[in-house]
C-alpha cells in the first residue's frame, strides 16, 4: 500500500520563478517604505522619539533596496511590480513597532531563501546584492526588537 505522506516533487527553480519571487520581495520593500514613513511620523511620546528618527532612516534604506531589486528583476528579464503588500496601522506605538518587526522577520526569512535560490541558478551577483540588503534588514530587526525591549527573534529561513 503506497504511503500517503509522499510529497510532490517541487518544480525546478527557473529565472522566471526567481523574478516572481523577487517581485514578492519588492512588494514587501514597498510595504516597508510606506510603513516606515507613516510610523515615523505618527509615533507619539518621548519614549518613541529616538525610534521615530531611526524609522525615517529605515525608510530611506528600504527605498534603496527597492531600487536594487527592481534593477535585478529587470536584469533577469522581468517587469518590477508597482504594488506594495498591505500596510498595517494602529493607534498604538507598540503595535506599529511589532508590525514592523514581524515584517522584518518575514523579509529576513525570505531573503535567506532567495540567496540560496540565486546561488542555485548561478545568479551570484544577484545573491550578493541580496546579501547586502540582508545586512540592513537584520539591523532593522535588531533596532525594532531593542525598541520593544525584547530579544532579537531567531527567524530561520523561508521554506
Amino acid at each position: 500500500m503506497p504511503s500517503k505522506n509522499v510529497s510532490p516533487i517541487a518544480a525546478p527553480l527557473t529565472r522566471e520563478k526567481l523574478v516572481d519571487l523577487l517581485n514578492e520581495d519588492l512588494a514587501r520593500e514597498f510595504q516597508a517604505i510606506i510603513a516606515y514613513v507613516n510610523y515615523s511620523q505618527v509615533l507619539k511620546g518621548a519614549a518613541y522619539m529616538n525610534i521615530a528618527a531611526e524609522l525615517e532612516k529605515h525608510a530611506a534604506e528600504e527605498l534603496s533596496h527597492a531600487i536594487i531589486l527592481s534593477n535585478q528583476i529587470d536584469y533577469l528579464g522581468g517587469m518590477p511590480t508597482t504594488v506594495p503588500k498591505q500596510v498595517k496601522t494602529s493607534e498604538k506605538a507598540e503595535d506599529m513597532l511589532r508590525f514592523d518587526l514581524d515584517n522584518e522577520n518575514d523579509t529576513i526569512r525570505n531573503y535567506r531563501r532567495r540567496v540560496k535560490q540565486c546561488d542555485e541558478l548561478g545568479e551570484f551577483a544577484t545573491a550578493e546584492h541580496i546579501r547586502e540588503i540582508l545586512l540592513d534588514e537584520q539591523d532593522h530587526q535588531i533596532a525594532l526588537a531593542t525598541a520593544l525591549g525584547i530579544d532579537v527573534p531567531n527567524v530561520g529561513i523561508a521554506d
